[in-house]
């Protein structure tokens, strides 16, 4: 294997290592970056965020996610209680848990609950996630459960999500009893509509976007600990904290945005494959690519410099990921960066040697053990994560860090990171499709 190379950036703190594998992005080209930041007043945009003004220009609307983690995490009263009397009425020793929901109403509970879930509970909760709009899923995953004994948590941000009520419309044929639903939304009158009682429903504030709403009650699932959820909230509040008062972490930050940005439109690399070899947070690529994909994913701002948004992102878990699509990677055409996200709790695992030395491979290459069909591209441009231990805390403070890492760059591209137009267009030609078909 090769020399490894410099590592032209690292930054360490309590809770991770991060190394930059990118060495033609030098100082003078951050300090480049960080003028244009300057210019651009992200600091008054970053505090314009953190203080709840309005940041989404385009719908007139603040965004209140790091607001919920200043404020800390509250109990789902509504629906502990709710599943409380079910349990005392029909003397369930488990009680089916049907969550139906898609995007960031699916994405983040899901991620939660891989990571996060208190293994006791699985004796009490049979817990199972529905997306679709297919009632094939729906009879999959209702087929040998009792109605008796079941729970739906619709969660829906808008309530009009076509997947979302097309399930419930299933849902409500297999158990018309609407006691035993629990809805998780904004909007009270769309849920209204339905038949359901107020005392049925949980509200959180339209301020919080769907992408975000891991932070909100729609993430509060019973198969989850309440002390291990606050904790994910005071990990995320901790990098709200650390944006407004660490400059070393808001240097960090700011150099995951412009490499991002410099990457992408200075060397052509619009694709960028985010790995997790954590088996807990297998899923953060999905949550990732929503989160980025949605928020980066729009047109240039004419003004900007810029000409090239967000970055296609895409990967997984990396262990599986290895034998799935890295031939591409270390031999192919195209033209990628990576993150690599490990724990060094795990330095004794095969999973870490295999992240570290998958690392160095895509970054540095090799010049010795492999002949010359054998040999592989290398710079590859690369971020390191290492967590120091994965728990709820470090959790929170990951993902809030990523969305930091989204913020920043949108101010720099002088983009809208909390519309989503192209999304909406897909629901109003779908209805205008189906009423035509009707």
């Amino acid at each position: 294997m090769k020399k490894a190379k410099f590592k032209n950036y690292i930054y360490e703190d309590d809770l991770l290592r991060f190394e930059s594998h990118i060495e033609e992005f030098t100082p003078e080209l951050f300090e480049e970056f960080n003028k244009k930041s300057e210019e651009l007043d992200l600091r008054s945009k970053i505090e314009d965020l953190m203080s709840g003004d309005v940041v989404n220009q385009s719908e007139n609307q603040a965004a209140w996610h790091p607001k919920y983690r200043k404020d800390g995490a509250k109990p789902n009263d509504l629906l502990l209680n709710h599943i409380q009397q079910i349990k005392k009425v029909n003397k369930k020793d488990k009680i089916n848990i049907l969550i139906i929901g898609i995007g960031g109403s699916f994405e983040g509970p899901k991620l939660l609950v891989e990571s996060l879930h208190s293994p006791l509970k699985n004796n009490e909760y049979n817990t199972q996630f529905l997306t679709g709009s297919d009632k094939t899923e729906f009879t999959h995953k209702t087929s040998s459960l009792d109605p008796e004994n079941t729970i739906f948590i619709i969660s829906s941000k808008s309530f009009t999500t076509n997947e979302t009520i097309e399930m419930l419309k299933h849902a409500i044929e297999w158990m018309p009893d609407l006691n035993n639903f629990i809805l998780i939304t904004s909007n009270l009158f769309e849920a209204k509509k339905y038949g359901f009682d107020e005392k049925n429903i949980a509200l959180f504030d339209k301020e919080i976007g769907g992408r975000y709403s891991i932070w909100s009650s729609i993430a509060q699932i019973p198969l989850l600990e309440e002390e291990a959820y606050k904790k994910f909230v005071k990990g995320g509040y901790h990098s709200d904290l650390n944006l407004l008062n660490n400059k070393e972490y808001l240097k960090f930050v700011k150099r995951l945005s412009f490499t991002d940005i410099w990457l992408h439109n200075n060397k052509n690399k619009n694709v960028r494959v985010v790995l997790s070899y954590i088996w807990r947070i297998r899923s953060f690529t999905d949550y990732a690519q929503q989160l980025e994909m949605e928020s980066l994913g729009k047109r240039p701002n004419a003004n900007s410099e810029y000409n090239k948004t967000g970055q296609i992102i895409f990967g997984g878990y990396g262990p599986i990921a290895q034998h799935s699509y890295f031939q591409l990677m270390h031999q192919g055409t195209q033209e990628i960066c990576a993150d690599i996200i490990a724990c060094r709790q795990d330095n004794t695992k095969l999973s870490y040697a295999q992240a570290i030395t998958q690392a160095s491979l895509l970054a540095n290459g090799a010049d010795d053990l492999l002949d010359t069909k054998e040999k592989i591209n290398g710079d590859v441009p690369l971020n390191l994560f290492l967590l120091n231990k994965i728990d709820s805390f470090t959790l929170g403070y990951l993902i809030a860090t990523w969305e930091h890492r989204t913020f920043i760059t949108a101010m720099m591209l002088g983009i809208n990171p909390f519309d989503q137009f192209g999304v909406s267009a897909g629901k109003i030609y779908t209805k205008k499709y189906l009423s035509i078909k009707d």
